[in-house]
Formats: structure tokens, C-alpha cells, sequence
């Protein structure tokens, strides 16, 4: 491969191959702009159903559609050359039955060129995971807090303390068993997430978890300070933009309303310049 060669993004064999190597990064991304941003720098780009909480302003992801995802999943593909695009399956598109996932996994796939579709939930999900593996849909399993049951979990809350420990580790275990290629743990207690990824052999993938995970991801506008509506405690600012862009935003206002903005160097003489001599 010559130096100027595009690294091949990976497949999700190459992540799961991963387990207990460098640890995989991954964030969010819905728009083409933010998916270049990461390119580079990202092993999977997950395109994910948080858009509807961050974009579209709805109070959570329970109301974003298939069309929704397909549309941001599409814009997302077409900023990414080197990342793997994983693609979330909207609340209520893959619940039913492993034949509805089929056709929703499928659509996603086919639509957006996504590598693999993310689902939520363990044990009860396991079926599906496996009948979509067998039919050649590769999935990311999501347990721990899975936002869209945020109304039968009682918010979004810590999950996997005391009892609950038990149940969450056979989670892990059965969606490992079912032919996921990875799992993503959200907002799981540090030794229990240590305590996951040491007894499974896929890769997992933190947020809320642990440092010991084998990789981590968060939602890009929350680690950008874009998105402000609330901060969870595992979320790092790695950036203010929100507060720069507002303040962005007032300089404009004020030079406008100034007539300080459009300078000369902004606008456009009645007259084209004459080109110089020689040109």
C-alpha cells in the first residue's frame, strides 16, 4: 500500500477482533460535517437515535423514526472513508418479532450503507440478535441503560447494582452467545463493567461504564459542548463550543445592527476590477 493509500475502514470482524487491544474509539455523528471531523480519528461512527433528543429537540428517542435514521444515517456515509458506520434501529422497528428486525436491519443497511445496526436490550433481544447474524445483518448489542426503555427502567438511571448485577452479566453473556460483535454498556458500575468484559469475548463498548472497557463512545455535540440541555456525569467537555458559538452569534448580531457588517471587504464595487497588466 503506497503512502498516499485510504486506510480501509473496518469490518465489524475487525472490530470484534479487536477484544482486549488498543481500546476501540467511537462517538456519534448524524450530520457530514461532524462525520469528517471524526473520520480520522474514530475505529466506528455510530450514527445514532440520540439525534432525536440532540437535533430534532424531542425529549427523548422514543419518537425518532426509520426515516429520521436513514436520512442522518445517509448524510453521516457520505462524510466517512476510514470509520465503519454503525447505524441505531429507532424504538419500535425491531421489538415485534426477529422477522420485523430483519426488514428494519435490512432497509437501514441497504439505504444508508451502514457496516452494522446497534439494537437494545439482553436476554429477551438474544433470539433477534441471532437470527439477524444468520441472515448476515452483523449487530452491536446495547445493555445496561437502554434509553429507549427509559419508561419501564424509571429514568435514566443506573443500572446493574445490587440484584440487578446478575441479570445484567447474563445480558452480556447471552447477547456475546447470540453472534454480537460487540456491546456497548451504558451506564453500568465500574466493576461490573470490569467484571463483563473480563467473562465475554467481544469487545465492550463503554459510556458511563468503566476505563477498562474495550473501548468508549459518547455523544459527540455533549463531548463538543454543543448539546447543553443536560449533563451526564460521564460526559467530559473536551471543547465549549456551544458557549463560543453564542458568543459568535452576539458579536454578528451587534455589528449588523451597527451597520459595522457587511465591511468593504464583504461587498462587491459597482463595477468589476479591471484585470492588472500582464494577467
Amino acid at each position: 500500500m503506497s503512502a498516499t493509500a485510504q486506510k480501509k475502514a473496518p469490518m465489524p470482524t475487525d472490530i470484534r477482533a479487536r477484544k482486549g487491544d488498543t481500546p476501540l474509539v467511537s462517538l456519534t455523528a448524524y450530520t457530514t460535517p461532524m462525520a469528517q471531523l471524526m473520520d480520522a480519528h474514530c475505529d466506528f461512527v455510530l450514527v445514532g437515535d440520540s439525534v432525536g433528543m440532540v437535533l430534532h429537540g424531542l425529549p427523548s428517542t422514543l419518537e425518532v423514526t426509520m426515516e429520521m435514521m436513514i436520512l442522518h444515517g445517509q448524510a453521516v456515509s457520505r462524510g466517512l472513508s476510514r470509520a465503519m458506520m454503525v447505524i441505531d434501529m429507532p424504538f419500535g422497528s425491531y421489538e415485534q418479532s426477529p422477522e420485523q428486525a430483519f426488514d428494519s436491519a435490512a432497509r437501514l443497511m441497504r439505504e444508508t450503507s451502514a457496516g452494522a445496526v446497534k439494537l437494545e436490550g439482553g436476554q429477551h433481544m438474544a433470539p433477534t440478535i441471532d437470527f439477524l447474524v444468520k441472515r448476515g445483518i452483523p449487530v452491536m448489542a446495547h445493555i445496561g441503560l437502554t434509553p429507549q426503555s427509559i419508561n419501564t427502567l424509571g429514568g435514566y438511571t443506573v443500572q446493574g447494582r445490587g440484584p440487578q448485577a446478575d441479570n445484567l452479566m447474563q445480558d452480556a453473556k447471552d447477547v456475546a452467545e447470540a453472534g454480537a460483535f460487540a456491546v456497548v454498556l451504558e451506564k453500568v458500575p465500574e466493576g461490573l463493567a470490569d467484571r463483563i468484559t473480563a467473562q465475554i469475548g467481544i469487545p465492550t463498548i463503554g459510556i458511563g461504564a468503566s476505563a477498562g472497557c474495550d473501548g468508549q463512545i459518547l455523544v459527540v455535540d455533549d463531548m463538543l459542548g454543543l448539546f447543553t440541555a443536560f449533563k451526564a456525569k460521564f460526559v467530559k467537555r473536551y471543547a465549549h463550543l456551544g458557549e463560543a458559538g453564542e458568543a459568535a452569534i452576539a458579536a454578528y448580531a451587534r455589528e449588523v445592527r451597527a451597520r459595522r457588517f457587511p465591511g468593504p471587504e464583504h461587498v462587491f464595487a459597482d463595477e468589476a476590477p479591471k484585470p492588472k497588466a500582464g494577467a
